[in-house]
């Protein structure tokens, strides 16, 4: 879509075209750019997370302990509780208080997303304040086993 105009004797003709070479060479280097930049921008790097070496915190006098078995069972203190009768077992250990603080422990072999079933699970049922139990003075644990359950 290039039209050369002709003004009779001008010693210089105007050329009136749009160049886009610019505009292209732009447009590619940004597009290059963004290709080389966009996979460095995702979080996929594995961890093995440390062990806490943090100052234990005083227990409570009767602390609530809820605990999940090897089997993925629970139990509320020493009694077994089925996961769709947690929230009135727990209302009832707790008089209905939710602003108790319940302790889970989890058996090392349990896999992280049970673990995070049975917080949902707590959630659910109103209870915001969780602490999660692990062994204390695991600090020396070798780098290659994970630390899963470390308090914090």
């Amino acid at each position: 879509m290039a039209a050369k105009l002709d003004h009779g004797g001008d010693d210089l003709a105007e050329n009136h075209e749009i160049n886009v070479t610019p505009f292209i060479d732009v447009m590619l280097v940004l597009l290059i750019i963004f290709m080389v930049a966009a996979p460095l921008a995702t979080v996929d790097v594995k961890v093995d997370l440390p062990a806490s070496n943090a100052q234990p915190q005083p227990r409570p006098d009767k602390p609530l302990f809820l605990t999940v078995k090897k089997d993925l069972s629970l139990s509320l203190g020493d009694d077994g509780v089925a996961r769709t009768g947690l929230g009135p077992a727990l209302d009832g250990v707790t008089g209905g208080d939710r602003q108790q603080r319940v302790f889970v422990r989890a058996d090392k072999s349990v896999p992280y997303g049970d673990v995070m079933e049975v917080m949902n699970l707590l959630r659910g049922t109103g209870y915001l304040k969780v602490a999660l139990v692990g062994l204390e003075g695991e600090a020396s644990v070798p780098a290659a086993a994970p630390a899963a359950g470390a308090p914090r």
